[in-house]
Parts: structure tokens; C-alpha cells; sequence
């Protein structure tokens, strides 16, 4: 993936004496929140450039095996990335800090990779195991900026949750609104096959709420592209509905263009915040997708939180979230296919797997909240994503399900 106006440029470790305060600065930064009870490990080139930041939760209370555990995930990423530069900054009291940061000393030293520094930090102070520190630790201005380009994360927010907040359902009127609009999207698709299905079937139907999903689809992509957001809940929860088949989402994913990877990312937060139970795995798997191209691996798994509480099963997210906890690198992060590959892959809408639209169930309020009806749920044999990459192997740690990798744009 080439670097484009809407990626920043990639950060850099600072060399020299202030170190340690250069990288309790660049952290908040590069993940986009103030770490709490965490473990970072940023890798980077011999020039610094910084490659791959890890954050892990810290293990409370401490343990030996979970530690050496994430140390040995965390090494590994290094390794398979040819990153032999490394820092670590374990955030919380010293008794949970050191047991890690000693095996990620341990795992480090075994994998030839020099970690530059190896800092604690806790309470407005830090301290370096890499060299001498006072016993009270040296504070530090949390408000301070990076030097240079801080990373690609923009506003640093207060915490984790609070990028999560970010992301979260919305409430109140605008639910209810997306509510019925949801069930009037629902209603169409009933409708248009009741009118436009004839004795041979209901082939004539799909086909005509098919097309109609498609347009829908890539139309709001190209009014976000081009810096404009969606007029109205029903055209939020139209998109919802017909991303469930996945000849829709399928050729959603093959335009998620890196060049426009912000509006891309504008347009699935949209959508994901607005999306009724049963119709958030796929707008959820997409922005996922978006933000590890972008290298924001803590978007990423919590868009991938959303997209698995919706719907366990579905591929498209277990398969982002094996690669991305695998520490693929958003240079990995590849459409599967064009739009016209896809077209073909699933040739006409009668061999698509699974029921596809015309499965929905009706629109009634009382289906909004039942189970989802995807198609990826389902045991066909073509549930696998066509054409994705698949690089990177699933972490075998323990801890790999808590580690949340932010790369650099390639």
C-alpha cells in the first residue's frame, strides 16, 4: 500500500539522551488514547522508523507464564517483521510492570532484538529499566507533544474506552428512528419481490433488490469520497439491510480504495453507530478492514468487538481479527479482489450462497431484534471470504486476543 495525502507520515523513534520522554510522549499518540494498565511495544527499523506498535493488557494479577506468553507474541511480531529495534513502556505499579518487562527482555535478547529502552510508567512519572532512574521516577508533562509527527491517530483521546465510546450505538430518538427505518428497508425487499417475482419464481425479485443494493452501496461511497455524509436514517438502514448478502458487502470491500481510506472510514462509523441488532457484523468487518490499512490497529479490534457481539460466527471478522492479532501488516491489508472479480465470483444472483436478500425476514418490529440472517452464519461451503489475504497466521498466545497492533501505513 503507497502512502497517500489522507495517511500521515510514519514516526519515528527519537534518537539520543531524551529518549525516555520522547517515547512517553509519541505512545498516547500513536495509539490515540492514554494507556491504562498496558504493555506497549513500538518496533521499529534500524532508522527508527516505527513499524508496529503492540499494546497488551497488563495481567492483574501479576503471572509468570501469562507474561512470558505475551513477551514471546510480541517478540515474534518483531522477528517476522525483520524489526530488530524495539522500546516497551509497561503503564501501572511495579509489581505487574516488571514480571513483563523482564520477559519481554528475555524474549527480545533470544530473538536478537535490541530494545532501546524499557520504560515504566504510573502516575504523571516514569522510570527506565535501561538506566539508572531516581527512586521517585521523573515526571513527565502528559499534555506534551511528539516530536515530529506524533503517528496517524490525530486527537489523543483520555482511554480506550473512550475510543470505543466513539463507536458505540447510538440512543434515544436517533435509535428509534433507525429502528423503523430498518424495518421499512426490510419491508422494501418484501415488497419488490412480491411485485416483481413471477410464476417461475423469485429470481426476478432478488435480482431487481440486488441491483437496487449495489447502486445504494456504491453510491454513498462515492458522496463520502467526495466529502458528503448520508441525507436520512432510511438510507443508513438501507445499507445495513443489503450488506447482508454478501455479494453486496463482497463488492463493498473490493472499493475500499486506500487512497480514500478517511472518507471510507467516515462512512462504516456511520453506519456501524446507526445498525440495528443482527445488521452490524458487516459495516463492522468493513471499518475494520479501512483501519488496518490505515495501521490503527486499536480501531480495528474495537470494530471487530462490535462485528463479533453482533454475529460470533461471522468470517469475515474472525478471519480480520486472526490476521491482524497475528501481526500482519497493513501492507497486507489488500482488497481481495476488484469489483468486477467479484461480479464474476458470484455470477448470477440465483448462485450466490446462502439466501441472500431475498432470506430477510419481513419488516415487522418484532424482527428487528430477532437473530441475523447472514449467509456467513450459514455452513455453506463457499462461506469463505474469495481471494482474501490470509498471510499472516493465527497467534497461538494466550494473550493474543488482547494485543492491539497499530503499524504505520506502508
Amino acid at each position: 500500500m503507497t502512502s497517500t495525502p489522507e495517511s500521515p507520515s510514519t514516526p519515528q523513534l527519537p534518537p539520543g539522551s531524551d529518549t525516555p520522554d520522547a517515547i512517553v510522549a509519541m505512545i498516547p499518540q500513536l495509539l490515540g488514547f492514554a494507556p491504562e494498565s498496558s504493555f506497549i511495544v513500538i518496533g521499529a527499523q534500524d532508522d527508527g522508523t516505527v513499524k508496529v506498535t503492540m499494546r497488551y493488557d497488563l495481567p492483574d494479577p501479576a503471572d509468570a507464564e501469562l507474561a512470558a506468553d505475551l513477551a514471546a507474541h510480541a517478540a515474534s511480531i518483531l522477528a517476522e517483521q525483520h524489526l530488530a529495534l524495539a522500546v516497551s513502556a509497561g503503564y501501572g505499579p511495579e509489581n505487574q510492570v516488571a514480571p513483563v518487562t523482564t520477559a519481554m527482555h528475555e524474549a527480545a535478547s533470544a530473538a536478537c532484538i535490541d530494545m532501546r529502552d524499557m520504560l515504566r510508567v504510573d502516575d504523571g512519572r516514569y522510570w527506565s529499566y535501561a538506566c539508572d532512574s531516581p527512586a521517585e521516577g521523573i515526571p513527565y508533562d502528559p499534555d506534551a507533544d511528539a516530536p515530529g509527527d506524533g503517528g496517524p491517530r490525530g486527537a489523543v483521546l483520555a482511554s480506550r474506552a473512550a475510543r470505543a465510546a466513539a463507536l458505540a450505538p447510538v440512543t434515544g430518538l436517533t435509535a428509534e428512528s433507525m429502528r423503523g427505518a430498518t424495518c421499512r428497508a426490510r419491508q422494501h425487499i418484501t415488497d419488490t419481490l412480491s411485485s416483481v417475482s413471477g410464476p417461475a419464481g423469485p429470481g426476478g425479485g432478488r435480482t431487481a433488490v440486488l441491483a437496487q443494493g449495489l447502486a445504494a452501496v456504491t453510491g454513498m461511497i462515492g458522496t463520502y469520497r467526495a466529502g458528503g455524509s448520508f441525507a436520512t436514517d432510511y438510507q443508513i438502514a438501507w445499507l445495513t439491510v443489503v450488506l447482508k448478502d454478501l455479494r453486496v458487502r463482497d463488492d463493498a470491500w473490493a472499493r475500499m480504495d486506500p487512497r480514500h481510506n478517511a472518507a471510507h472510514q467516515r462512512l462504516w462509523t456511520d453506519v456501524v453507530r446507526r445498525a440495528q441488532p443482527g445488521h452490524v457484523a458487516p459495516a463492522a468487518s468493513l471499518l475494520a478492514f479501512t483501519a488496518w490499512q490505515a495501521g490503527d490497529g486499536v480501531l480495528a479490534n474495537i470494530a471487530l468487538d462490535r462485528a463479533l457481539a453482533d454475529d460470533p460466527r461471522y468470517s469475515m471478522a474472525t478471519l480480520l481479527r486472526q490476521v491482524i492479532s497475528a501481526g500482519a501488516p497493513p501492507s497486507l491489508a489488500r482488497v481481495p479482489m476488484t469489483p468486477e472479480e467479484v461480479a464474476a465470483y458470484y455470477g448470477t444472483t440465483d448462485d450466490q450462497p446462502g439466501g441472500g436478500l431475498a432470506d430477510d425476514k419481513s419488516a415487522d418490529d418484532s424482527s428487528v431484534d430477532d437473530e441475523p440472517v447472514d449467509e456467513e452464519s450459514g455452513s455453506d461451503s463457499r462461506d469463505e471470504e474469495p481471494g482474501a489475504a490470509t498471510d499472516g497466521q493465527p497467534a497461538d498466545s494466550e494473550h493474543a486476543a488482547d494485543a492491539e497492533l497499530a503499524g504505520a501505513p506502508a
